[in-house]
């Protein structure tokens, strides 16, 4: 093992400071398992919400018309409103290195000049509804596009609350809570449920009936605009007596930070844009392939929820680190942290991938197999939720990347190269489509993923006087053959499961799928052992200590 790694690795459980406070921080290892845990429970009402949709409307026009309508709010929230977006991330570089007493004059600024640029947003919204719809899918059907600018109007006060729910994230996390932003997200989950759940239960199966079309699409809005606004409410109270600002309007622009904030924020939110944009640009194809946007919907979310429960376990306690390290004297344990960055990334999503692909039709069923989603949703959601999870190292390895750049006060490099991915993903989206349908549309994505990912590493590489890239990359290739094995052995038991004991109802299914899942983790571990990685050690550590209490 490299000097650097042994040194790296006995800092993960060291102790960070918050600002200039005396007052000892969590560990790494702490805040890593309150944040999990927090969106674990986020995650799993998310996942009875889009069971809950899945079961009340299937793949139908209701569906497909809120993956539209919701494409430019939704675009804003992930990339505004999201722990680990710009807005989050630019709070957390200026506020880590800055007394607490300056946060609220900072953080009040920040949000007057935030809230009228997005409220003006919101209304531009309201009014350029349809123009919006016919954009961004021409193929769309006319039921499903009635529905869907219905839906964006209801939506578009999402792009006030985006920049909002950002900021409280930053502030929160500044001031070492984690527990609040991240299970806040759980109120839109419970307003969905409750409102889509109600009138599926009213209507029954007639909820899918031409009449109610347009009342379902509507309902489907309104909840989700009603759990953000919960959701920021929830986040203002606690920010208020934290002391990191109040509700009120302030137009000092000159308080120092101000411009520290913006400098990061602007580039990030342009470069994080230019990301989310590679992903309508596919829904923009998708709405001349049947179906398409729903099935990328419900296989996406699949995919999503342990990746978002794992990037955030990751990234958020990191990025601060990122943050702490980023001047020139510190940039041996800078490195360092990167290669944790990255290996923990691996070490999680390869498997993750394995069962993905492996398991793939015994997942869909599980999840969503039920009342509207039948036997052909399925196989309709299969391939594409198979290429998702191809793309899962990917996605994060990128993303923990980007934040080394944010936490080294740049956010114009992740901006440059995400402006040119984004015609790369135009070309691969228009030559895949046809030939490859709904897939195909996952895989230009995780190209252009792949892309910015070799683009940062070599961007760093020279910036930080050389990266031990050679060795990360032996490992790296070793897990990826671990990955393939485990994954082979698990498909391998899988289909010996439904040869003797079949899986005819859901009771089987679940164990199909439990023991199945455990014997791909169990083969990674085993055969990853003998790499005598410090990072596998410490999630296996983590693992057996949760499980003793």
């Amino acid at each position: 093992m490299s000097n650097l790694s042994r040194f790296g690795l006995s800092t993960l459980n060291d102790v960070i400071s918050v600002s200039n406070s005396s007052k000892k921080s969590r560990s790494l290892v702490g805040i890593a398992g309150i944040v999990a845990l927090a969106t674990l429970i986020s995650k799993v009402f998310g996942l009875i919400r889009e069971q809950v949709v899945a079961a009340a409307f299937g793949i139908g026009p209701v569906v497909n018309a809120y993956a539209y309508a919701y494409v430019i709010p939704g675009f804003l929230f992930i990339l505004l409103g999201g722990i680990n977006g710009p807005f989050h991330s630019a709070l957390i570089s200026v506020l880590a290195k800055r007394d607490k007493s300056e946060a609220a004059p900072l953080v009040e600024t920040v949000t007057t000049l935030v809230s009228i640029i997005l409220l003006v947003v919101t209304v531009l919204l309201v009014i350029l509804a349809a123009p919006c719809i016919d954009l961004l899918a021409p193929g769309l059907d006319k039921i499903s596009r009635d529905i869907a600018v219905q839906q964006l109007q209801i939506m578009a006060p999402l792009a006030l609350l985006s920049g909002l729910i950002g900021i409280g994230f930053g502030t929160l996390n500044a001031s070492d809570q984690y527990w609040l932003p991240g299970i806040s997200p759980l109120f839109s989950s419970i307003t969905v449920i409750i409102g889509i759940g109600a009138i599926a239960w009213q209507l029954g199966e007639q909820v899918n009936a031409p009449q109610y079309l347009q009342f379902g699409g509507m309902i489907l809005a309104v909840t989700t605009l009603m759990g953000a606004i919960l959701q920021w409410l929830a986040q203002l109270g606690a920010q208020t007596s934290a002391g990191m600002g109040k509700l009120r309007l302030r137009f000092d622009w000159r308080i120092p930070g101000v411009s520290d904030v913006m400098k990061v924020m602007i580039p990030a939110t342009l470069s994080s844009g230019m990301l989310q944009i590679n992903t309508y640009t596919a829904l923009f194809f998708a709405s001349f392939i049947p179906n398409a946007a729903a099935s990328m919907r419900y296989a996406n979310f699949v995919v999503l929820t342990p990746l978002g429960i794992i990037s955030n376990m990751i990234l958020v306690p990191l990025f601060p680190v990122f943050s702490r390290l980023a001047a020139p004297e510190n940039w041996i344990e800078l490195k360092v942290r990167i290669r944790q960055g990255l290996l923990l990334t691996a070490l999680t999503m390869i498997p993750l991938t394995a069962i993905f692909i492996a398991l793939a039709f015994p997942i869909v069923q599980v999840v969503y197999e039920r009342g509207a989603f039948n036997l052909a949703a399925s196989k309709e959601v299969v391939p594409v939720m198979m290429a998702y999870g191809l793309g899962m190292f990917f996605y994060l390895a990128r993303d923990v990347l980007v934040r080394v750049f944010y936490a080294l006060g740049d956010g114009e490099t992740p901006f440059k190269v995400s402006i040119i991915n984004i015609f790369l993903n135009g070309v691969l989206d228009f030559l895949f489509y046809k030939p490859f349908g709904t897939p195909g549309l996952v895989f230009a994505t995780i190209i252009v993923n792949v892309t910015s990912m070799l683009a940062f590493v070599w961007i760093l590489h020279r910036r930080l006087r050389g990266l031990p890239l050679v060795e990360w990359g032996v490992i790296l290739l070793a897990l990826t053959g671990i990955g393939i094995i485990s994954g082979s052995v698990s498909w391998w038991f899988s289909w010996l499961w439904e040869k003797s004991l079949g899986h005819g109802n859901l009771i089987l299914q679940l164990l199909e799928l439990s023991l199945a899942s455990l014997v791909c983790m169990g083969v990674f571990v085993l055969l990853a052992l003998p790499l005598r990685l410090p990072e596998l050690n410490i999630l296996v550590s983590r693992i057996r200590g949760k499980l003793a209490r």
